[in-house]
């Protein structure tokens, strides 16, 4: 795809900002388990860089998916992945059904403060027991005149620790697990900024990785919440969720592409200056091939993931290329930051280095967003190869 000189003025500036207001503290909020999302998003948020493909009334830029994509892509020089994947969950995991089906109350009251900086959003729809099996929720909101009451829990909620309010899947009905679903724009906080009530985040779960995102577990007790929170039609939310899925899924391969280039260009540098057997590792034709091999698996990555966008904007059906890409960078993130702490040594397995803590983020991209086996159910139904309708989704 051939890209403008306004999607690399958003590069741009956007790479600015990780250099000078994220890059610096990384190190600092990885130890601390938590950054301040508040802080982080108010800044990109005053440089339009949360709402690029948002509709410009509620302050967003108004422009097509292909500059989040750049927006994606660029994310990747932060060095670690759980700032981006907090950013990611912001601007293309809680707020893309919002934007598209929301009614103008809940735009008002959610997109405009989360596009701004002034609110931080999460995703409601995992749960203990309901990973990537995303129809088996138990999670309920019950009409109770204009509100709805929630009931429940939701794990593995990132920027639940902060958020101000969370994109919730939950049963609305009794009826078929794919037809009884609604996605509701959930308050978390009062206007004093403390949990509503009824709203318990009961831990701040620790990590194998992704250290510097707060990752939450939510109960939900007799939560209401105005019925004009809705987003789009009731009964319809599984079908926003697999829509808000596509762009999750390709946020995710693209993302992971700079920062698997950048261990790769880390692990040049150190294993030509490390030393075995009298000469350097990288000297080693098994090295070094290994490394061509990988940095042509990435390139190949990038093309498959910037044709689903190409589908994305032109507004085809990118479902099965999302979905590949999804599996390929999962997989891809486990080969090349194993392949590469190898070749690191004793010191690959050292917290202190960069390549141990990609080893460690990059893990949860075949679990996260729908797991590898998930991405391969997809792609079987649209080869039509596998039982059951096409998802269409």
């Amino acid at each position: 795809m051939q890209l403008s000189s306004e999607h690399e003025q958003i590069r741009s500036t956007l790479k600015k900002f990780i250099d000078a207001e994220i890059n610096p503290y990384v190190d600092e909020w990885e130890r601390a388990e938590i950054f301040p999302a508040h802080q982080v998003f108010k800044g990109l948020g005053d440089l339009g860089l949360l709402g690029v493909n948002k509709p410009v009334e509620y302050g967003g830029l108004g422009l097509d998916w292909s500059y989040a994509a750049v927006v994606a892509e660029t994310l990747g020089h932060v060095n670690c992945g759980g700032v981006p994947m907090a950013i990611g969950v912001q601007t293309d995991m809680a707020t893309p059904a919002l934007a598209r089906f929301g009614s103008d109350a809940a735009k008002n009251d959610f997109l405009r403060p989360s596009i701004a900086g002034d609110f931080v959003a999460c995703l409601g729809v995992s749960e203990v027991g309901s990973g990537s099996d995303v129809a088996s929720i138990k999670t309920t909101a019950k009409k109770d005149g204009d509100d709805y009451v929630v009931n429940g829990g939701k794990m593995w909620t990132t920027n639940g620790a902060q958020a101000d309010w969370m994109c919730l899947l939950a049963n609305t009905s009794d009826g078929q697990a794919h037809q009884n679903k609604t996605l509701i724009c959930l308050p978390l906080k009062d206007d004093g900024g403390k949990h509503r009530k009824g709203v318990e985040v009961a831990r701040k779960l620790k990590k194998l990785g992704m250290r510097s995102s707060d990752t939450a577990q939510f109960y939900f007790e007799d939560v209401r919440v105005p019925r004009r929170y809705r987003i789009g039609e009731e009964g319809a939310g599984f079908t926003y969720q697999m829509l808000q899925f596509q762009e999750e899924r390709l946020w995710g391969a693209l993302s992971s592409l700079v920062g698997m280039e950048k261990t790769i260009d880390a692990t040049i540098e150190y294993t030509r200056e490390r030393k075995a057997f009298g000469k350097s590792i990288l000297d080693n034709q098994v090295v070094h091939f290994r490394l061509a091999e990988l940095k042509t698996e990435i390139e190949a990555l990038g093309a498959l993931s910037w044709s689903a966008v190409e589908k994305m904007i032109a507004g085809e059906d990118a479902t099965m290329l999302a979905s590949m890409a999804k599996l390929k960078a999962g997989r891809l993130l486990r080969e090349v930051n194993d392949s590469c702490l190898q070749y690191w040594g004793g010191m690959g397995f050292m917290e202190e280095t960069p390549v141990s803590r990609a080893y460690r983020d990059g893990r949860l991209a075949s679990i996260g967003g729908g797991a590898d086996e998930v991405m391969l159910s997809i792609i079987c139904k649209y080869m039509g190869v596998s039982p059951g309708k096409t998802n269409r989704a």
